[in-house]
């Protein structure tokens, strides 16, 4: 899991480092609210739409060799954006770290339900709080070498990740060790319940509306206000640092309770909390909106679980949909609100963001309850 977890922060570290580039590549190339979405749409659409691919290619063929491969890329390709010689070629670059990222994620999930044994959420909550402490040290880090030493040091973004890289290559062997035997998976693995994994892709997707549109816009909000790209910046890296901090506090809550009231209770508090951030302001504002990343990002490890067991069959294809539907929305969600940014206000787009989670709760309630259907695999055979 250690191994599995560092992977996770490294991919998640480029990942974050992109919205706190925006605001500088926005400055660099003089572009529109819109141009800003499509950035992050470009890494989203390109890592949602191929992420259930990947997914299905490790669940038939099994790919270990995706999580260094697609470590590096996604790390060379953020890095290589920061100094793009022009905005069609930096999109093609953060499109390229989508591909990455979406060859990580599927074959790095499907590993650490393995390794997780019995305890899954808690398991997965581990696997997720590496990705959410890379997420938030990857604004900190670009905006740190940025202000200090202009877009150019955004090429040392690449460095966390080859490292990890090649502690992946040298972890293989040993990793392999822990892949069940696929007759014994399947026949202790359940059945497949399509009806129930759209309707949790559905609050994924309502979810992802607000959290894209969030880490897209708040540094750009603050400049709205008069603030700086540091401090909506910094701002971003708390509410993903407390989602760190969620993420431990969620997994044994859905052990002991379940996944499903966990998931319910984190929507229900999204809503508002992105109201006061917008209303309030100031400390209170700013608390507010580091509590929409406890309640977001630390039901990602909740979310992939329940996905998982409601596709027992096709694990990889579970965590492929869990994560890139989630991400390959919220990038359209991310253009969507540029738009209406550009034609009201970007105040207007994100109370946009605070309406789609009290859709997501319709939505919970028609959940069914998970491994109501067989255990979602047997202990792994090491």
């Amino acid at each position: 899991m250690a191994a599995l977890a560092s992977g996770h922060l490294a991919t998640d570290f480029a990942n974050g480092a992109l919205p706190a580039l925006l605001p500088f590549l926005a400055d660099e190339f003089d572009l529109s609210y819109v141009l800003v979405g499509l950035a992050m749409l470009a890494w989203a659409f390109s890592s949602s739409i191929l992420q259930p691919l990947f997914g299905l290619w490790s669940d038939r063929r099994g790919a270990i060799w995706l999580l260094p491969a697609g470590l590096a890329l996604g790390g060379l390709g953020i890095a290589l954006a920061a100094v793009a010689p022009s905005y069609p070629v930096c999109l093609v670059l953060i499109a390229l770290s989508g591909i990455g990222t979406a060859a990580y994620h599927p074959e790095a999930s499907k590993f650490a339900s393995f390794v997780s044994g019995r305890r899954r959420a808690s398991g997965m909550s581990l696997f997720s709080l590496g990705g959410n402490i890379g997420y938030a040290l990857g604004p900190i880090a670009a905006t740190a070498l940025v202000v200090q030493f202009g877009l150019e040091a955004g090429l040392l973004l690449a460095l966390p990740c080859l490292a990890v890289s090649a502690l992946l290559v040298a972890a293989m062997p040993y990793l392999r060790g822990f892949e069940p035997v696929p007759d014994t998976e399947r026949s202790l693995s359940g059945e497949d319940r399509p009806g129930a994994i759209v309707t949790l892709l559905g609050v994924i997707a309502l979810r992802s509306v607000a959290w894209f549109g969030l880490i897209t816009f708040v540094p750009l909000y603050e400049v709205a206000r008069g603030n700086s790209e540091a401090y909506g910046n910094r701002l971003l890296a708390a509410m993903l640092l407390l989602g760190g901090v969620g993420t431990l506090a969620a997994g044994p809550l859905a052990d002991r309770f379940g996944p499903r009231p966990v998931l319910v209770a984190s929507v229900l508090a999204t809503g508002p909390l992105i109201i006061v951030y917008l209303t309030v302001g100031g400390f209170l504002g700013a608390l507010a909106l580091a509590l929409v990343g406890a309640c977001v990002v630390g039901t990602f490890g909740v979310t992939m679980v329940m996905s998982q067991e409601y596709l027992p069959r096709h694990i990889g294809l579970a965590s492929g949909l869990g994560i890139g539907l989630s991400v390959g929305l919220g990038g359209v969600a991310a253009v969507a609100l540029g738009g209406l940014a550009d034609a009201v206000d970007l105040e207007s787009a994100l109370y946009v963001c605070a309406v789609a989670p009290f859709a997501a709760v319709l939505l919970c309630g028609l959940l069914p309850p998970t491994g109501a259907r067989g255990s979602l695999a047997p202990e792994p055979v090491v």
